[in-house]
């Protein structure tokens, strides 16, 4: 039998939607594979502009 290999999975592509991208992590020294999640804004932020004085 062989020794212990090394696994290593596959890159895996960078998810892109509409608000959304995830990115593969790097893998830890337990070999767990994390993602990052960026979210995009839902809405637009208007400029606040002050009430007219009376």
């Amino acid at each position: 039998m062989s020794g212990p290999a090394a696994k290593k999975r596959p890159e895996v592509p960078d998810g892109k939607t509409r608000y959304l991208t995830t990115r593969q992590k790097e893998p830890t020294e337990k070999g767990y594979i994390g993602y990052d999640t960026i979210w995009e804004s839902f809405q637009k932020e208007a400029k606040y502009e002050t009430p007219k004085q009376p």
